[in-house]
C-alpha cells in the first residue's frame, strides 16, 4: 500500500483512525478466557465491530510476546484475520525494532516477510544502517520513532544542540533514508502543540499518533496541527476503544467508540475540504 492508497482509504471510510490491539490478557473479559485462543477471539470481535471506521489496526507486540509461544500464535492469526476478511485495512507491528544492519534484516523478516504486517514501528537512536533493512520491503512502511508522548521523552527527544533538538534531527535525516510511500512517524498526541514545528519539517509524511483518548490527547489538536492535504494523519486509539466494555456486550461498546470517533474526523476531513 503506498501513500496514495492509504489516502483513498481515508477518504472512503471518512475516517484517519488507527484501533490498537493492545490486548492485555488481564483486561480481556472473563467470558473469553474459557475459550482455546481469548487474545485471538478478543481481537477478532473488536476487529469486526470497527473495521468500517478503522483503516488501522496496530497490535502492540509485547502484549503477545508476554505470552510466549501461544502469544505469537495469537498475534499472527489476528494479523492474517485481518488480511483474510478486511483486506484493505492497514497493519501496523508495534514492536519498535532496532539493531546492527544483519539483526535489523532478521526483525524485518520477522514482520514484513513472515507474518503479514504493512508496516513495523523502529527506533532510530542506532542510526540509518539499523533502519534501511526495513525499507527494503516494497509496499511495506517503517513507522519511525519522532516524537513520545511519554514523559521519558524529556530526558533524550528535546536535547538541544546548535538550535535542533534531537527529534528535529532525527526527523530531517532520517527522510533521506525513505520516501513519502514507505515511511511515517510516530509523534505523541500529548504533544499535539509540537505538530506545528513537526510539519515544518515533515511537511507531507504520514504520522501515527497514539496518545488520543485514555492517555488525554485532544483529536481537535492533532487534526489542527496535522493534517494535510493528504490526511496524513492515523490517529491510533486503544483502551478507549478495546476496553471501554468488560461485559458480553463489549464488541458493540467498542464499535460505538469507534463510531464516535469516526464522526469526529469526518467534521474535520471536511472541514479541510478532503472529503
Amino acid at each position: 500500500m503506498n501513500h496514495l492508497q492509504l489516502f483513498n482509504n481515508i477518504v472512503g471510510k471518512k475516517s484517519f483512525l488507527c484501533v490498537g490491539l493492545d490486548s492485555e490478557i488481564e483486561k480481556i473479559p472473563s467470558f473469553l478466557k474459557k475459550l482455546k485462543d481469548p487474545v485471538f477471539e478478543f481481537n477478532k470481535r473488536i476487529i469486526d465491530a470497527t473495521h468500517e471506521y478503522a483503516v488501522a489496526y496496530k497490535p502492540n507486540v509485547a502484549f503477545y510476546e508476554s505470552l510466549g509461544p501461544e502469544g505469537w500464535l495469537s498475534l499472527e492469526r489476528t494479523v492474517k484475520y485481518i488480511k483474510k476478511s478486511y483486506p484493505g485495512i492497514f497493519v501496523i507491528a508495534d514492536a519498535k525494532r532496532s539493531d546492527i544492519g544483519n539483526t535489523s534484516k532478521m526483525y524485518a523478516r520477522a514482520f514484513l516477510e513472515n507474518m503479514p504486517f504493512d508496516a513495523v514501528t523502529v527506533t532510530p537512536y542506532m542510526g540509518e544502517d539499523s533502519v534501511t533493512p526495513f525499507l527494503s520491503y516494497d509496499e511495506k512502511w517503517v513507522v519511525l520513532l519522532a516524537l513520545t508522548s511519554n514523559k521519558g521523552a524529556d530526558d533524550f527527544q528535546y536535547h538541544d544542540e546548535d538550535g535542533i533538538k534531537l527529534f528535529e534531527r532525527v526527523l530531517t535525516v532520517s527522510q533521506k533514508w525513505g520516501t513519502l510511500n514507505n515511511l511515517m512517524y510516530v509523534v505523541g498526541a500529548t504533544r499535539a502543540e509540537m505538530l506545528k514545528d513537526i510539519r515544518r519539517i515533515v511537511p507531507d509524511h504520514f504520522l501515527l499518533v497514539p496518545g488520543v483518548g485514555a492517555q488525554g490527547g485532544s483529536l481537535a489538536e492533532v487534526a489542527k496541527y496535522g493534517l494535510t492535504n493528504k490526511c496524513g494523519l492515523l490517529v491510533n486509539s486503544s483502551r478507549g476503544i478495546i476496553f471501554a466494555d468488560n461485559t458480553e456486550n463489549f464488541a458493540n461498546v467498542a464499535g460505538l467508540k469507534a463510531r464516535e470517533m469516526q464522526q469526529e474526523m469526518e467534521r474535520y476531513l471536511s472541514e479541510r475540504n478532503l472529503l
